[in-house]
């Protein structure tokens, strides 16, 4: 993701399930130059039990994980098309980006926009949480998304189409666009057995 422009210095985080707990990206760590023996390992309350210091966002990273036993990872990035949506006003609070592609409808589905916070407030884990049972991924409002998935690597393909679809959906800002309609998403979510 770093080697992709999708996050640039020390933003952005990265975590995953494990069997006795999670691992999270430490605070202040360059996804470009991650050290192994630095990663957090947390418990389910959130402490810390080995590694650096965990990323501010754990709070966010553990309400996905409370709220989505499915989710295997979680990944929050920065990235520039991402982050500049979660900046537009007037955007549905419900799924701020319209289904434009079947991909982004397969990978991502809904896109809820969680009210700003600032980076770290505890608080985001309960806005994040009243959200996370219906969906895999949010937008944080002047900030940038938040994607689960099965795998890290579903996780990451997910927040690449995410970012594809925000930066197409600005692309064509201003343009009249022909989103998929509510037949299409149906056959997708019959045919691929989305739960959306």
């Amino acid at each position: 993701m770093f080697d992709r422009g999708l996050t640039a210095g020390s933003s952005g985080n990265i975590s995953m399930r494990t069997g006795d707990g999670w691992l999270l990206t430490p605070t202040n760590a360059s996804l470009g130059r991650l050290d192994p023996a630095r990663i957090s390992k947390l418990d389910w309350d959130g402490q810390l039990i080995s590694g650096d210091p965990p990323s501010k966002e754990a709070p966010l990273h553990l309400a996905m994980y409370q709220e989505r036993p499915s989710a295997s990872a979680v990944v929050h990035l920065h990235s520039t098309y991402s982050a500049a949506v979660s900046c537009l006003a007037g955007l549905p609070s419900d799924d701020c980006l319209p289904p434009l592609t079947a991909y982004y409808v397969m990978k991502i589905g809904r896109l809820p926009l969680v009210p700003y916070y600032r980076p770290g407030d505890p608080k985001i884990g309960g806005a994040i949480r009243g959200l996370a049972k219906r969906n895999s991924s949010v937008l944080l409002a002047n900030h940038g998304p938040v994607v689960s998935g099965p795998s890290l690597e579903a996780a990451v393909y997910a927040i690449e189409e995410l970012e594809e679809t925000a930066k197409l959906y600005l692309l064509l800002n201003g343009h009249k666009t022909r989103p998929l309609n509510e037949s299409q998403i149906k056959e997708l979510v019959q045919v691929f057995g989305l739960e959306l």
